[in-house]
C-alpha cells in the first residue's frame, strides 16, 4: 500500500518511491541566515574579521569622500569587501562578481547582503569603485593591512627583497599606431586589419589608442615586445609580506628607479639589506642603496658576461647574503598568486592611476592571506 504522504502524480502506480522530493518552493526564505552557513573554520571568517576591523578604522575617510545630501550609494564597506572576493576567487570581470552575489550564500555573508537585498548594477558598482580611486583608498587599505601584520610582530624591519614583474595592458598591438597619424575608419570596426610590417614602432613615436598609458615592452632579449606596465613589489623576508606595492610604466631603469624609491620610504636605523635578482646589480644602485645605509645582498652577474659585478667578495662572503638569495625566492610566490589567483597576469582595467589603484589592492589581498595563515599558526 502507498503511503498517505506521497502525492500520487510523483510515483509510479504500484511501487514505492525512494527518491527524495524535488518539489521546488519558488523562494529562499529570509530566516535563512548566511552566517549559521558558514563553517566555523572557512578561511573566509579570519579575513572578513581583519577586513572589518581595517574598514571600521577606515570610516572617517570614507565619510570625506561621500556628499551629505543626494541618494545613497553603495555602502565603500560593501564596496571593498566585493572587491576582495573578487581577487580572492578568482571572478573575471565586475559583472560576473555582481551575478555570483545574487546567488552565492557564502559571497552575501562576507560582503554583508543579507538574502533580500538586491544586488548593485555592474556599472553603479564600476563608477562607486572609481570614486574610491581619488581618494587613494587601496593605498590607506593595503597600510592598515600592514599594521596588522606589524602589530602581530610578523614583520621584519631590516632584511627586504624587491622585484618586479610585467603585467600586459589591456590593449592590443593593433592599437599601437602612429601619434602624428590621424584616426582612420577601419574596414572592420570590431577587428581590423592592421598590417605594420617593416614599420618601426617605438615609444617615442607611437601611442595605443586604447590605454596611451601603456608602453610597447620586453622583459628580456628574444622575448615577445607587449603593451605593458611593471608593477614592482618590497617584501619583507622574515614570513614574505609585501610592505610596498607600486606601478610604473614600463622602460629598461623602471625596476631599478622604483627600487630606490620604495626603499627610500623605509626608515632610517638598523643593519638593513636588500636582496635581488641580477637586473639590480648596476653600479648605480648599489652605490645609492649603500648611501642609504642598506647592503645590496643582489645576485651578482657571471663571470662569462661583458659586464662586471657590482659587488665583490667584501659582501657574497657573509652568511647573510646567502639567506637574502634564498629568501628573495618568496617574492615570486606573491607575483604567482597575483597574476594567477588575482588574474593580474593580463590586466582588465586601463589607466596608470587605475591599474596602480588595482595592484596594490591585490598586494593588501595576499597580505591578507598570509595573515591569516601565519596567525593561526601555533607560537
Amino acid at each position: 500500500m502507498i503511503p498517505a504522504y506521497y502525492d500520487a502524480p510523483d510515483i509510479v502506480e504500484g511501487s514505492v518511491a525512494m527518491r527524495g522530493d524535488d518539489r521546488q518552493t519558488g523562494c529562499m526564505f529570509s530566516y535563512v541566515s548566511p552566517e549559521e552557513r558558514v563553517p566555523t573554520n572557512h578561511p573566509l571568517r579570519a579575513i572578513r574579521r581583519m577586513t572589518d576591523a581595517i574598514l571600521e578604522r577606515l570610516s572617517p575617510r570614507f565619510d570625506r569622500l561621500y556628499s551629505d545630501i543626494g541618494r545613497p550609494s553603495i555602502p565603500p564597506e560593501k564596496l571593498l569587501r566585493a572587491l576582495l572576493l573578487q581577487g580572492l576567487y578568482t571572478v573575471r570581470s565586475e559583472r560576473l562578481l555582481m551575478e555570483q552575489l545574487q546567488y552565492n550564500l557564502l559571497f552575501r555573508w562576507f560582503v554583508g547582503l543579507s538574502m533580500d537585498d538586491p544586488v548593485w548594477d555592474p556599472t553603479v558598482f564600476t563608477k562607486n569603485r572609481d570614486r574610491l580611486l581619488e581618494g587613494d583608498i587601496a593605498t590607506a587599505f593595503f597600510t592598515e593591512v600592514l599594521d596588522e601584520a606589524k602589530a602581530a610582530g610578523l614583520v621584519s624591519d631590516e632584511h627586504f627583497t624587491v622585484d618586479g614583474t610585467l603585467l600586459e595592458a589591456w590593449a592590443s598591438q593593433k592599437s599601437f599606431r602612429r601619434r602624428d597619424t590621424p584616426p582612420e575608419t577601419p574596414d572592420d570596426p570590431g577587428n581590423p586589419t592592421i598590417n605594420f610590417r617593416g614599420e618601426q614602432r617605438k615609444n617615442d613615436t607611437h601611442q595605443s589608442t586604447t590605454d596611451p598609458d601603456a608602453r610597447l615592452y620586453k622583459k628580456s632579449t628574444g622575448a615577445e615586445a607587449k603593451l605593458a606596465y611593471l608593477g614592482h613589489l618590497l617584501m619583507e623576508n622574515r614570513n614574505g609580506l609585501i610592505v610596498d606595492a607600486m606601478v610604473t610604466a614600463a622602460t629598461g631603469t623602471a625596476e631599478r628607479d622604483a627600487a630606490l624609491t620604495m626603499l627610500g620610504e623605509l626608515p632610517d636605523g638598523g643593519r638593513l639589506t636588500v636582496g635581488g635578482d641580477a637586473n639590480y646589480d648596476t653600479r648605480d644602485l648599489v652605490r645609492h642603496t649603500r648611501q642609504m645605509g642598506i647592503t645590496p645582498h643582489v645576485t651578482q652577474y657571471p663571470e662569462t658576461t661583458h659586464r662586471g659585478s657590482a659587488i665583490d667578495a667584501r659582501t657574497t662572503r657573509h652568511p647573510g647574503y646567502e639567506i637574502s638569495q634564498r629568501k628573495r625566492k618568496l617574492v615570486e610566490q606573491a607575483f604567482g598568486w597575483m597574476k594567477t589567483v588575482g588574474l593580474l597576469r593580463k590586466l582588465h582595467h586601463r589607466g596608470g592611476p587605475l591599474v596602480e589603484w588595482i595592484f596594490t589592492f591585490h598586494a593588501a589581498a595576499y597580505n591578507l592571506v598570509r595573515l591569516r595563515r601565519l596567525l593561526a599558526q601555533p607560537v
